[in-house]
């Protein structure tokens, strides 16, 4: 009975000091500081509708429609992790998946994936390389032919 009063005391502390942390900050593995900012998760981007429009050269498109939470953090500096895919030699793109269920296969949206226009020059990165990314955010609801999500200035943060 004493030992059960001790542990049902024991995991009421515990919850009572975890109640004190903050989580506007994220602590990266192997280094030495916070990650401070917007961190965008893949759920929010595929919180999506698309509306049909026609496209001078395409015909009829299904354009996105962007929700308001991914709007308010356009233009701004964010965090995303995810998985490389490579576009060509000179390109990649980062991905809620693996490149084996990734877009081009079908297995996913176009909402799972973020344009990548590194700051400098493009990093050599291995094919599923998970990685955290900041950049600068940006939203496309227009051009059918550059995707809807894109980070500008991308610099890896973790996994390279």
């Amino acid at each position: 009975m004493r030992n059960s009063l001790k542990i049902i005391l024991g995991l009421v502390v515990a919850v009572f000091c975890l109640s004190f942390t903050t989580s506007d900050k994220i602590q990266i593995e192997k280094t030495n500081f916070l990650i401070k900012g917007d961190t965008l998760t893949w759920k929010v981007l595929g919180e999506i509708k698309y509306v049909k429009k026609n496209h001078p050269k395409y015909g009829e498109v299904q354009f996105p429609v962007v929700n308001e939470k991914v709007k308010l953090r356009g233009k701004k500096k964010i965090f995303i992790s995810g998985f490389i895919v490579p576009i060509d030699n000179k390109s990649y793109a980062l991905s809620k998946n693996v490149f084996a269920s990734c877009f081009f296969c079908g297995k996913s949206g176009p909402e799972s994936i973020v344009g990548l226009n590194f700051k400098g020059a493009t990093p050599k990165l291995k094919t599923d390389q998970y990685v955290t990314i900041e950049g600068t955010f940006r939203y496309n609801e227009d051009d059918a032919d550059d995707w809807i999500y894109n980070l500008d200035n991308a610099v890896i943060v973790k996994g390279n």
